[in-house]
């Protein structure tokens, strides 16, 4: 079975002026292949998930909920977010 996972494709280091990353998009990618606890090579839209950070939000366990952790509901990726509308 495949789950989905949620990515964030975090900013450039540096690009705020900080330390800190922010949230730049957020992705759906499946799992790996024949693996629930690691996240597959491509995103939904089709971008590599190798740089990215994977969220602690899991959609399958919030029936009823977006796919996406609400607080970064501004920068969901469309494409993306098409694939899930489905």
């Amino acid at each position: 079975m495949t789950e989905i996972v949620v990515v964030y494709e975090l900013d450039r280091p540096g690009a705020s002026g900080g330390a800190d990353r922010g949230v730049r998009a957020v992705h759906a990618a499946t799992t790996a292949p024949g693996r629930l606890d690691a996240t597959g090579p491509r995103t939904l839209c089709g971008k590599d998930t190798f740089a990215m950070d994977t969220a602690r939000w899991k959609p399958s366990e919030h029936p009823g909920a977006p796919w996406y952790p609400t607080e970064h509901a501004s920068v969901v990726c469309p494409d993306c977010d098409a694939v899930m509308a489905v």
